[in-house]
């Protein structure tokens, strides 16, 4: 694969969804074959720690990725693929065809924002599997009640979900009255 440099280039841009385009096309290429990599240290890891499997799974897939924007000046805050106390997610009942959004801004060294990448990650909750590619979604807004507002018009199931740190709190609180 080429680099975002010759990406940009050959594109004759520099814009958010330039760069969400060559992200895709990263994805599209690797993140099967390191699934299959890597699949004993994933279902290993998944065993003994349940979704942090699919964070070092995300982490390996987009380290190329950073590399990339570095080189061009660019970098992501948060790294991808985003701060997981405000992602959200939903699912089926059984917890085996699951999808959480998550999101980074794109920034250049000299802190102008070109706007959002969101990462959606297929997964499941009974045993280590993506069950398809992660998408990619290209967004002009980088404040998060503007990602948030973008995203809720694009899908009711994400206007629906609670960001993970609340709906970790409402599950704290209802384990608490449990007791």
């Amino acid at each position: 694969m080429e680099s975002l440099r010759e990406f940009l280039i050959e594109n004759n841009k520099r814009d958010i969804f330039t760069i969400a385009q060559y992200v895709e096309e990263h994805i599209t290429e690797n993140w099967q074959i390191l699934i299959q990599k890597n699949i004993d240290k994933l279902v290993n890891v998944f065993n003994r720690a349940g979704d942090m499997a699919y964070g070092m799974y995300l982490g390996w897939l987009f380290l190329p990725i950073h590399k990339q924007l570095k080189q061009v000046g660019l970098r992501a805050q948060p790294r991808f693929p985003g701060d997981f106390s405000i992602s959200r997610e939903w699912g089926n009942q059984e917890e085996t065809d699951q999808q959480r959004w998550m999101w980074s801004t794109i920034k250049s060294t000299k802190g102008e924002s070109l706007g959002t990448i969101v990462t959606i990650t297929f997964h499941d909750h009974t045993q280590f599997r993506v069950p398809q590619k992660p998408q990619i979604i290209a967004l002009t807004e980088t404040s998060k009640e503007a990602v948030v507002e973008a995203l809720s018009h694009r899908c009711a199931n994400f206007r629906n979900a609670l960001e993970f740190k609340i709906e970790y709190e409402e599950y704290l609180r209802t384990s608490k009255s449990q007791d």
